[in-house]
């Protein structure tokens, strides 16, 4: 499905109201964007980038405003097409907006603005609610980064704990498989890319390209060649040992990696028999090493029986901290894998005394998609109005629940022991009390003006830890 891209249509309809209803002598609306709490306790701010150079560059047309004009006259809802023709003659067609954020990469504390929207010129008041549906859409990356810089962490413990070398292991041990299980491809493009801010493992092909398009990263994840379960059982039951050894003839080269799955019919079995004896010295002489996915049954008990008995196979070493490491062979586990289910099966695989090296994880559906707006309670909210030269408060405060009452005035973020959201000038929109407004201008009247690399993002994330 192909959909064409109509700027003034990248909203919700109520909005092609919304001109007609702020107060008479209304010049400026100021808005902010938070997390107001949710499943983690801080937020890996990522995407806000993306979502400009898709959407924010190209500038309004004529053609735009036709269509427009015909598609909300039917929908039943106003249309202020002397501000979109305006916005043409005075702009160009480009947004007379300054949207300020928090570098991304940056872990916040829930509870604080991390980007701001105010129009820079009074005539356009109206659009700075007007383009909220799309750039609040930034929830979706920054909730994804979010699930994965805090597995990275539950990851990073148990081999901090278990593992020689956890810093070669950690970019490694948590692999997206979530592209076939997410709504569209910009959907996966978006969410793998959020991903790859904390890993490099990913069979996310949307979220490379997406890397490329929007962070200069001209390579920022990895893959191995795996099997699944057509081309094992496409051998039918009789040769699963001959599926197993063609893997082996054509990918086990000396330092090389590849997966196999291997529950489609009897994963002990095929570990124990097929694996651990008939292909034992096969695995061995082809020095390749070989990961296999169990898959199949309660995540815990079936990774911990998988390595129990390839280390009986296979043998093992013990490391340097005293956990067991499996020799040539290694496990990837690619479902029922949730940060939940992760942080089970680490638990389990220390308590046998192998090491966290031993393990990956492939995470689908409940990394890209089993979330949605409230998973971390995103809002975008109007905060001060300038009406006739004085800017005012704006808020809202439900005595039916409380924990949707917005903040109010012009707000900022500061760095001190800890983040802040702090009042700030009316000009400048600097704090107030002193010190530096950590959301910088990062787009102003059309213009990009910053333009960052995946590396520079992920080194700022990574050192939040």
């Amino acid at each position: 499905m192909t959909l064409s891209f109509n700027p003034i249509l990248n909203t919700d309809s109520y909005k092609t109201s919304h001109f007609l209803q702020y107060p008479p002598g209304t010049t400026r609306v100021f808005s902010y964007v938070e997390s107001r709490g949710g499943a983690y306790d801080r937020t890996l701010f990522f995407g806000l980038q993306a979502i400009l150079k898709q959407e924010f560059l190209r500038p309004v047309t004529q053609e735009n405003i036709a269509e427009a004009r015909e598609l909300l006259a039917l929908h039943g809802v106003p249309f202020n097409e002397e501000g979109w023709r305006r916005l043409i003659e005075k702009h160009g067609g480009l947004y007379p907006l300054e949207i300020r954020a928090a570098p991304e990469g940056s872990v916040i504390p829930v509870g604080n603005a991390m980007m701001s929207v105010v129009n820079t010129d009074p005539e356009f008041y109206w659009l700075t609610s007007y383009v909220e549906t799309a750039l609040l859409r930034v929830w979706y990356p920054i909730t994804v980064g979010t699930i994965s810089w805090h597995v990275r962490k539950t990851i990073a413990e148990a081999l901090e704990k278990t593992a020689g070398a956890p810093a070669d292991e950690l970019p490694f041990k948590l692999h997206d498989f979530g592209s076939r299980g997410v709504s569209s491809y910009a959907s996966a493009a978006l969410g793998g890319l959020a991903h790859l801010v904390s890993f490099r493992g990913t069979d996310t092909l949307a979220g490379i390209v997406a890397a490329r398009d929007f962070y200069n990263e001209p390579m920022a994840g990895f893959s191995i060649p795996a099997a699944e379960h057509s081309t094992i059982t496409a051998w039918g039951r009789e040769g699963e040992c001959d599926a197993y050894a063609n893997m082996v003839a054509q990918f086990g080269k000396p330092g090389k990696v590849f997966a196999v799955v291997s529950d489609s019919y009897d994963i002990y079995a095929a570990v124990d028999h097929l694996w651990g004896e008939r292909l034992r010295q096969l695995v061995i002489d082809s020095g390749a090493t070989l990961v296999v996915r169990p898959d199949s049954g309660d995540p815990e008990t079936i990774v911990a029986d998988t390595l129990r008995i390839l280390g009986e196979r296979f043998g093992v070493d013990i490391n340097s901290k005293g956990y067991k490491v499996l020799r040539h062979v290694r496990v990837i586990q690619g479902d029922g894998v949730n940060p939940e289910s992760i942080r089970k099966m680490l638990s389990r695989i220390v308590a046998d005394g192998f090491s966290a090296a031993n393990v990956a994880f492939g995470m689908g559906g409940a990394l890209l998609q089993r979330l949605d707006r409230d998973t971390q309670k995103f809002a975008y909210k109007a905060s001060a109005a300038e009406v006739n030269g004085v800017w005012r408060d704006v808020y809202k405060d439900p005595v039916t629940d409380h924990g949707k009452r917005s903040k109010r005035g012009l707000l900022g973020l500061v760095a001190g022991p800890h983040y802040a959201t702090v009042p700030v000038d009316g000009e400048r929109f600097q704090p107030i009390g002193g010190g530096v407004n950590l959301l910088r201008p990062v787009y102003r009247n059309g213009a990009l003006l910053v333009d960052e690399t995946l590396a520079e993002i992920r080194a700022r994330a990574a050192a939040a830890e």
